[in-house]
């Protein structure tokens, strides 16, 4: 059984950090949006329920290392241990308003150190963009230039490598859709954050509402076997 540390029970808030799902949630043109089709129905069968049809990697969700690593564990073969830790936000905001292409830097790392002392052990390092306000716009979320090209936020690979190679992170997240750049060629922060083995939290919401330093987080996934991905309910404790 892994073994965890419980979040400080006299936290003052709890703030949930997952984007809502629903058939007008913003998808990839290659992606098809969810579906919410009944199955049981009252008058019929006595009770109501429904089938959600939707691809593993919709709205707020985890990626698994197997999404890009051939021999890579898939979703239930996370531990439960590395899906809970202090939550550290590196907030990009004012420079993505201006830059849509904008990523969280080795400098951003840097400064928030510098603020608030080296990251811990074991934390989820969130990028706070803004871009989660945009999430029921699509057009606004994928900030579509005049090439019909694609632009969103994400992290930079120098700052994804140092928290590989120098800080013993569990996973990183992202409140747009990629922890990659969108005009990023060929997933270069996939390759390497999920092909070392760690996972990715991506459409995250809310982050500008929790502190920079201090927050606990929590990612709830069921465990699906030989799943790339799934949708997560991420919560925050502060």
């Amino acid at each position: 059984m892994s073994q965890f540390t419980i979040p400080n029970p006299n936290c003052q808030r709890v703030v949930d950090l997952t984007q809502i799902y629903s058939p007008n949630a913003p998808h990839l043109p290659f992606d098809k949006p969810i579906r919410h089709c009944p199955a049981g129905l009252r008058e019929r069968d006595g009770f109501l329920d429904f089938r959600v049809d939707m691809q593993e990697h919709s709205g707020t969700h985890i990626d698994a290392p197997l999404h890009f690593a051939e021999r890579g564990i898939s979703v239930e073969q996370i531990a439960a241990d590395r899906l809970t830790g202090p939550l550290c936000v590196i907030d990009i905001r004012e420079r993505a308003a201006r830059d849509p292409d904008a990523g969280v830097a080795r400098s951003d790392l840097e400064a928030w150190e510098k603020r608030h002392g080296r990251i811990p052990r074991g934390a989820i390092v969130a990028m706070c963009s803004g871009w989660g306000a945009r999430y029921r716009d699509n057009a606004a979320f994928f900030a579509e230039d005049g090439a019909g090209r694609a632009h969103g936020p994400g992290w930079s690979l120098a700052a994804a490598d140092l928290l590989l190679r120098e800080r013993d992170v569990s996973g990183i997240g992202v409140d747009s859709c990629s922890i990659d750049r969108l005009i990023a060629a060929d997933f270069p922060v996939h390759h390497l954050w999920l092909g070392a083995g760690h996972w990715a939290v991506e459409n995250l919401a809310n982050l500008e509402t929790v502190p920079q330093s201090g927050a606990y987080a929590v990612v709830g996934v069921p465990r699906i076997a030989g799943s790339t991905g799934f949708p997560a309910r991420v919560i925050a404790f502060c």
